[in-house]
């Protein structure tokens, strides 16, 4: 994309999203998502009601009357956006790219964690990772995760999740919300899967365009694999192909959701033409 073109998305992806977010989902994302404990905020007299195990038996002596300390929840929180940038995410046949899709989906989430003050970060990976913005709080770091997503230049080669997780791992001792941007196409470590949702907080969301599981009647037909290159003829016509490849890629998502599950980690599975929105609502109650 031009400069101008992404300039000119961010601030579509923006008024497309801001409203979403703060009317849909900033509510269920702070329900969802509480803190990292509590910590002292104040002393105050106490009111019928209060526990006794708030007491705070120096000032209640030292006044002779008593006084409670008063705790709040210590809500800052990070986010991470581990976005999939490997050349199959590059891809779509309906009103988006998987990419452009990812980047509003992340401005939707984005824009939630800010309106809670969280800081928000970005790893772009493919079968390394390539770019890592730093978590930071605010507006205009959120549109700036969203230009990088919207103009990474997308690479032939496999993805590994793994890769993603194990910066992560490194680099983030501090539990944190990840949200794994990726169509899933390749295979992954589970063990690394596994470990990753023991230490945070995961969601992973599989963004695939309809073609990716369905591949219409259009004869004898060249497929190039996105990632990897490689190149095969098929007859499109022969039902029973269709019919196998569909079922493949059923069997993948069903996998899919069953690693993520068994591993505490949520999954979301979407269709670029779907109402992201919903899905998250929904993940967002289960919490």
């Amino acid at each position: 994309m031009q400069i101008k073109d992404i300039i000119k998305k961010v601030k579509q992806i923006e008024i497309r999203t801001k409203k979403k977010s703060e009317a849909t989902l900033m509510g269920q994302y702070h329900s969802a998502f509480k803190g990292q404990g509590m910590t002292f905020s104040e002393v105050r007299p106490y009111q019928f009601g209060d526990e006794i195990r708030r007491i705070d038996w120096n000032k209640t002596a030292r006044f002779r009357e008593p006084f409670v300390k008063v705790m709040e929840e210590e809500r800052e929180l990070t986010m991470m956006l581990l976005v999939d940038i490997s050349a199959s995410m590059d891809y779509g046949t309906q009103t988006q790219l998987k990419r452009e899709f990812v980047a509003e989906i992340a401005a939707s989430v984005g824009f939630s964690a800010a309106g809670n003050n969280d800081k928000v970060g970005l790893i772009l990976f493919a079968d390394k990772v390539y770019k890592v913005i730093p978590p930071r709080k605010g507006r205009k770091h959120i549109l700036a995760i969203i230009s990088t997503i919207l103009s990474a230049d997308y690479v032939q080669a496999e993805s590994k999740i793994e890769k993603a997780f194990e910066y992560m791992m490194t680099v983030f001792k501090k539990k944190s919300l990840i949200y794994m941007f990726s169509d899933f196409e390749d295979s992954y470590d589970l063990k690394m899967l596994r470990v990753a949702a023991r230490k945070h907080q995961l969601l992973g969301l599989r963004i695939y365009d309809q073609k990716d599981n369905e591949i219409p009647d259009v004869g004898y037909a060249l497929f190039t694999d996105a990632e990897t290159g490689r190149q095969i003829w098929a007859n499109t016509s022969n039902a029973r192909w269709r019919y196998q490849f569909a079922e493949q890629q059923k069997q993948k998502v069903k996998t899919l959701t069953e690693d993520f599950e068994s591993s505490s980690a949520g999954f979301i599975n979407i269709n670029t033409g779907e109402d992201y929105a919903k899905f998250l609502y929904q993940y967002f109650r289960k919490r």
